[in-house]
């Protein structure tokens, strides 16, 4: 089982898990902002294993271009966990910045668990009751420099591992990330910066690659194979047998990698021909993301224009992202996007959240009534739960199929995608009459 420990900067997140680890692997400092990758420490409580995720302080103000990185650190942590410790200052008191991390982590399909550190004698335990207010559950007053409340931490931590539906066996398999796209768009410049050394061929001639290759890495941890594909060509200029076979094989990569990232050349804007291929990718079942590479030559290019046109001709509406293989600008930042969007593709999420998030979701709008081709009547939504993954796939129990309409059904699946940033995911949802239901447990039964 894997927990998250996050927080604002100087709460005392290292010093924690360094006691909870029984380590001093995790940097301590007092000067804020000391820890900024994220660092993985394995403990054992009551024969139960554990790997807590030590993260940077997370300042959701702080606009600088390292803050950021931080951020995306721990958002590939909490893409990684099974739960998560929000960890505050109680001699510090409630600072408001403890309310948005806290409404950012609820939005997580996460159990949540508050730690309210810096408890170092019992006069102090009543600092803890104000974080009630955050809406996460009671508060586990702990001491990470007297070791107090730390076993009341780590029985909870370990009570919430029955209730945590866990991936299939190969969730920690390496990473298959296929880097696909145009012809000269920079595919094998950005491989070769994601390497660090020059393993695939960069020339200025398109179609250089020929072949798909693996390249295994270690990013993070993680280890990942990259899959650099040979250059996808407009379908009229596929005449010749050359092109014809590269572009097989980069079809090919898409369809046996877990995510892929489509290069465009930002100078281009996305092409229409861009937009086919990441179609090309997600119909193969991949998570996939866009990358405008070239970012730093790109003049007059309008982002939000781009992610905009992007979401409306794309129905799983990834993510569009920025990068230079030339100077390294963002590009661990794809790493991070691609190893998170690969967890969030393999993501079992537990039965009670997709409940709420099903009412929710009826709150804000209200199903149909008197469409579909059942006539009057509204549809009921009544139950919700995950049924497969890679691709994610999810049962909606019903009163009539029938009443379905495929405007709502677009609006549960988008709606699904926000909340659990799925993006970019292929994702399928199944609408399954109550009486369907009851029917095939009579035959499973019979049988």
């Amino acid at each position: 089982m894997k927990v998250a420990v996050v927080g604002y900067p100087n709460v005392g997140k290292s010093s924690l898990v360094n006691r909870l680890t029984q380590s001093r692997e995790a940097v301590v400092h007092e000067l804020p902002g000391v820890t900024r990758d994220r660092k993985e420490l394995k403990t054992e409580w009551n024969g139960r294993p554990l790997t807590l995720i030590d993260t940077g302080g997370v300042d959701l103000e702080d606009a600088t271009e390292l803050a950021g990185q931080v951020r995306d650190h721990a958002r590939a942590a909490l893409a990684d966990a099974d739960a998560v410790v929000l960890v505050v200052d109680a001699r510090a008191g409630m600072r408001p910045g403890d309310h948005d991390l806290a409404d950012l982590l609820r939005r997580q399909p996460l159990p949540v668990m508050v730690a309210a550190n810096k408890i170092d004698t019992a006069s102090d335990l009543p600092l803890a009751a104000e974080f009630h207010a955050l809406g996460l559950g009671e508060p586990v007053p702990v001491s990470a420099t007297q070791g107090l409340g730390t076993g009341d931490l780590l029985d909870r931590m370990t009570a919430l591992a029955p209730d945590i539906d866990v991936a299939g066996e190969d969730a920690d398999d390496a990473v298959r990330l296929a880097v696909i796209g145009r012809p000269n768009v920079g595919k094998s410049s950005l491989v070769n910066r994601f390497l660090g050394a020059e393993r695939v061929i960069v020339s200025p001639d398109a179609g250089t690659t020929r072949d798909a290759i693996d390249l295994p890495m270690t990013f993070e941890g993680r280890e990942l194979i990259l899959i650099d594909t040979a250059g996808l060509r407009r379908q009229a200029k596929v005449g010749e047998s050359l092109e014809y076979y590269t572009a097989l094989r980069s079809r090919r990569a898409a369809e046996r990698a877990d995510v892929a990232l489509v290069v465009c050349d930002a100078t281009d804007g996305i092409t229409s021909q861009d937009l086919r291929i990441a179609e090309l990718a997600m119909k193969s079942g991949c998570a996939t993301a866009l990358v405008l590479n070239k970012w730093d030559v790109a003049e007059d290019v309008d982002l939000d224009h781009e992610r905009a046109r992007a979401a409306a001709r794309l129905r799983l509406r990834p993510r569009v992202l920025t990068a230079s293989a030339k100077t390294g600008r963002h590009v661990e930042r794809l790493l991070v996007e691609a190893t998170a969007l690969a967890d969030r593709a393999r993501a079992r999420i537990r039965t009670p959240q997709l409940n709420r998030f099903l009412s929710d979701a009826i709150a804000a709008r209200q199903p149909p009534a008197g469409a579909g081709r059942r006539g009057s009547g509204r549809l009921k939504l009544l139950f919700m739960t995950q049924t497969g993954e890679r691709p994610p796939r999810f049962s909606i129990q019903v009163n009539s199929r029938g009443r379905v309409t495929r405007d709502y059904a677009y609006y549960l699946e988008n709606r699904l995608r926000e909340r659990y940033g799925l993006e970019g995911v292929p994702l399928i949802i199944d609408f399954v009459e109550r009486s369907e239901r009851r029917e095939r447990r009579t035959r499973g039964a019979a049988a």
